[in-house]
């Protein structure tokens, strides 16, 4: 039977290692990324409220375009999508780095960067979710959804660290050339499967635009997917603010130096580690008929770890916060995943999970901005925001997400 899929017989599928090795490449410098421009907007330009408008523009800009890169999706073919964004990715962080090198950045010029950047991101993102479920037995697509998901959880082990051990000892331009070597090599690994037929899809026809409304509309439209988008946007404005936020604390209580980036590696790794641990666990219980639950409940708990453990016990109490933040994501992604995937015309997951990812993900760069503008004043108050937009999102998840069947009819 499919459901007894183990991991190892899921990784043998057709398609699936070089998917997984792309994925992690993707994600292993898309972390460290995300880490590494903070500390150099710290560094360079010594301003929380800057970093948090650099961490905004580095995923705003993709969300806004998310229905154009859904559309895109369907004519490329997911494959060749992932690759786009990947090369396209490579080539704009090796430019941050050269520009860097000849000491010619500026504020406009970093965000200018940082934000073409992010155009492209969705095409990856999204394109590796597409794969899945057109990979995998409809059966294990639970058991697939938390090896991708656990597996993202141990990159962001390696790749906070590898950022902040990177950016402590080597500084800045060797971990952006780092971050762009690993784009390169994640657009190579894929080139096999991009070249493989039977892992695409017809090719969309008609309007790009057309196309692109289409999919935002069958998102309105569902209850589903509109109740996730609230729901998890409202969960990511945590995950935003703790970006901006846990480098602040650290730095403020040790000062600069490579120790201070280490450890602030060093804790979203141990929060990335946790996230794996739940993942897995996640899985063990099975989601299905039961994701609003798992969102609820890990996001309501999630609340609790934000404030005031986080933000009231020094570094100790962060780092237990952070750990538990880290576990309770785990089952929250799984089950946001799943129904996702459950409740989207195969046909239209191109269109629909590009539009429906950034709707979800879309209160990230809205957390960093409001976490750089309210660190400077009070980390305190910075982590019970936090914690306040993780007590809504469990109350959107239940009363927003419906208890409906395994695929929404969407007229």
């Amino acid at each position: 039977m499919t459901d007894s899929l183990s991991y190892r017989r899921l990784l043998r599928l057709d398609g699936m290692p070089e998917l997984m090795l792309a994925a992690c490449l993707l994600r292993l410098a898309g972390r460290i990324f995300t880490l590494a421009i903070v500390l150099y907007v710290l560094a360079r330009f010594d301003s929380p409220v800057l970093a948090g408008w650099v961490a905004f523009a580095s995923l705003a800009p993709g969300l806004i375009v998310s229905p154009l890169a859904g559309a895109m999706l369907d004519r490329l073919g997911a494959a060749r999508a992932i690759v786009v964004d990947m090369a396209v990715s490579a080539a704009l962080v090796l430019a941050l780095a050269l520009v860097d090198v000849a000491a010619a950045m500026t504020e406009p010029l970093l965000l200018a960067l940082v934000a073409l950047y992010s155009f492209t991101s969705p095409l990856g993102t999204a394109g590796v979710r597409v794969l899945i479920p057109r990979l995998v037995p409809p059966d294990a697509l639970d058991r697939a959804n938390a090896l991708d998901t656990s597996s993202y959880a141990l990159i962001s082990v390696a790749g906070p660290a590898v950022a902040g051990v990177l950016f402590g000892f080597a500084g800045a331009q060797v971990t952006l050339l780092a971050v762009a070597f690993l784009y390169a090599a994640g657009t190579a690994s894929l080139v096999p499967l991009v070249r493989r037929a039977s892992t695409g899809v017809a090719a969309a026809t008609g309007s790009l635009t057309r196309s692109a409304l289409q999919g935002v509309m069958y998102v309105v439209r569902s209850p589903s997917l509109r109740g996730l988008a609230i729901s998890y946007s409202l969960f990511q404005v945590s995950w935003g603010i703790l970006i901006v936020a846990v480098p602040v604390v650290v730095l403020n209580e040790l000062g600069r130096g490579a120790t201070a980036d280490s450890l602030i590696g060093g804790l979203w790794a141990v929060s990335g580690l946790a996230g794996g641990v739940g993942a897995i666990y996640a899985a063990h219980l099975r989601t299905d008929g039961r994701e609003r639950q798992f969102i609820a409940i890990g996001a309501l708990a999630t609340a609790v770890a934000l404030y005031p453990l986080s933000a009231s016990f020094g570094l100790v109490g962060l780092a237990a916060g952070l750990i538990l933040v880290g576990f309770l994501e785990g089952p929250v992604d799984v089950g946001v995943l799943s129904l996702r995937q459950r409740r989207t015309d195969p046909a239209w997951l191109g269109r629909v999970l590009a539009v429906s990812m950034s709707f979800n993900m879309s209160g990230q760069p809205l957390g960093s901005a409001i976490g750089g503008i309210v660190v400077v004043l009070s980390p305190s108050l910075a982590f019970a925001i936090a914690a306040l937009a993780s007590v809504l999102a469990a109350i959107a998840a239940y009363l927003l997400v419906p208890a409906a069947p395994e695929r929404e009819a969407v007229s």
